[in-house]
């Protein structure tokens, strides 16, 4: 898969930067999507946690002046080079299809309420 970024070969030091500004934003978050603006993966993510009511911030890669820095920080951090990259209360919990696994096997309600992304709404169970 191509890459939107320009050839320009991104620095160990740079990563390190990067990877400790992804961090930084996952421990200070109980939800964050790394995410792109027209990504329809990242769309449909954010709508659903939208939707579930959910605190959660969002970094939307294309509009970073690092972003392809952190984009390859994600990575080397979680194996994953796609977005939306989805952390949960600190966690890696991966992309589009498995945050839509977890919802439809009911399991991902609880993980955003223990996180403290929702209030604990029977309604949403």
């Amino acid at each position: 898969m191509g890459s939107m970024w320009s050839s320009k070969q991104i620095s160990k030091e740079e990563i390190e930067m990067a990877l400790s500004k992804a961090k930084q934003n996952v421990s200070s978050n109980p939800v964050v999507v790394f995410s792109k603006t027209w990504c329809g993966y990242c769309k449909n993510v954010k709508k659903l946690l939208s939707e579930l009511n959910v605190s959660y911030k969002v970094v939307e890669l294309d509009e970073e002046s690092d972003g392809a820095e952190i984009q390859s920080a994600l990575k080397e951090w979680t194996g994953q080079s796609t977005v939306p990259n989805v952390f949960i209360g600190g966690k890696h919990i991966g992309g589009s299809d498995a945050v839509t696994e977890k919802h439809r096997a009911g399991k991902l309600v609880p993980l955003l309420t223990e996180a403290g992304a929702i209030a604990n709404n029977p309604a949403q169970l």
